[in-house]
């Protein structure tokens, strides 16, 4: 093994990786990537000058091994991965191969589905009872891609699967094991592990909070209808546009020093006179005449543009509350969240 490249940062062997197989093949992989991945990425490729043949050897090779190995995890799970490894590469290195992976291959009951794309999912639980599609939802392996099967829920029934995941808490964890043994027979999977059920309203404040707008809205405005209470806790988990108003001086102006001229615009298209006016007051007098004029020569937009922009500024909240630059009260004062 190359001791080395335990040492170079993940988007440096993305990037040399990218380079060395040259541009058609990075673009096909650009078409699988997100936008901020594929931002982040061409940046690092653009720093990235010079490289040397072994160290674009090393990676290659050390690619093809991660691939191999989730692919056995995928076929027969974690011991089945290493009895093939071993034969292969030998003891040692087989261990050192699934040590690598040891964060990425840690099996939910549903930790086959990772790589399956959301319309394969949905088209599965299409004709499931809404208790099902919600236990489903709660217990996938990423909350990024069980955001992405909500949104292609229909709107009329996003709300009932909402409610079930929020009431969840006592779900026996055989009823998911059973589901995902039904999931993983339907797709020729295997899992093997044991694992404790997921829900309850955390899960679904997950879910929201990294879905869109829109789904979002509408999801939090049939709870109102239907369970004013339990409405009322999902929302004390989410920070929405419209919480702008809850961040004090300083936090939001380093909100919208991340935020782009235009996308902020767009987002106060549907913003209310209470947050158009905070935003105002927290901009230099130079950048709210801009604003102002970005606003008078924009034309109509569509909802969808304004909500996405309004995601991108939430995006932003966000961020910067995970790399602990901010603070945001959630269900309490602030003095809950802040200590001298």
């Amino acid at each position: 093994m190359d001791e080395g490249l335990a040492t170079i940062p993940g988007r440096r062997k993305a990037a040399v990786l990218l380079v060395s197989l040259g541009r058609d093949a990075a673009a096909d992989i650009f078409q699988h990537l997100s936008e901020e991945t594929i931002e982040k990425l061409t940046i690092e490729m653009a720093r990235t000058r010079e490289i040397a043949p072994q160290e674009a050897d090393a990676i290659q090779r050390e690619t093809i091994e991660n691939a191999y190995a989730r692919g056995y995890v995928g076929d027969g799970g974690v011991a089945y991965a290493r009895e093939v490894l071993e034969r292969a590469v030998g003891e040692k290195r087989a261990s050192e191969i699934l040590a690598r992976l040891a964060s990425v291959i840690e099996q939910t009951p549903f930790e086959f589905l990772r790589a399956t794309p959301p319309d394969q999912i949905i088209a599965f639980l299409r004709s499931e009872h809404p208790q099902t599609t919600a236990l489903v939802l709660a217990n996938l392996p990423t909350m990024d891609l069980a955001a992405k099967v909500m949104q292609l829920i229909p709107e009329e029934e996003q709300a009932d699967v909402a409610t079930r995941i929020a009431l969840m808490d006592k779900t026996s964890p055989e009823v998911v094991k059973d589901i995902a043994q039904v999931m993983r027979d339907k797709l020729q999977m295997v899992f093997q592990q044991e694992y404790a059920a997921a829900g309850g309203v955390q899960a679904l404040a997950d879910i929201l909070n990294a879905a869109d707008r829109g789904t979002e809205r509408n999801i939090l405005e049939h709870l109102q209808k239907e369970d004013e209470a339990l409405a009322d806790e999902v929302r004390s988990l989410l920070f929405t546009f419209e919480d702008l108003l809850q961040l004090d001086d300083r936090s939001i102006q380093l909100v919208l020093k991340e935020v782009d001229t235009k996308d902020l615009a767009l987002a106060l298209r549907g913003a209310t006179e209470d947050v158009r006016g905070w935003i105002f007051n927290n901009l230099s007098e130079r950048a709210s005449e801009m604003l102002r004029e970005e606003l008078e020569l924009m034309p109509p937009q569509r909802r969808r543009v304004v909500e996405e922009a309004q995601s991108k500024v939430v995006a932003a909240v966000r961020r910067l509350e995970d790399a602990g630059e901010i603070v945001i009260a959630r269900g309490g004062t602030q003095e809950d969240e802040l200590v001298a």
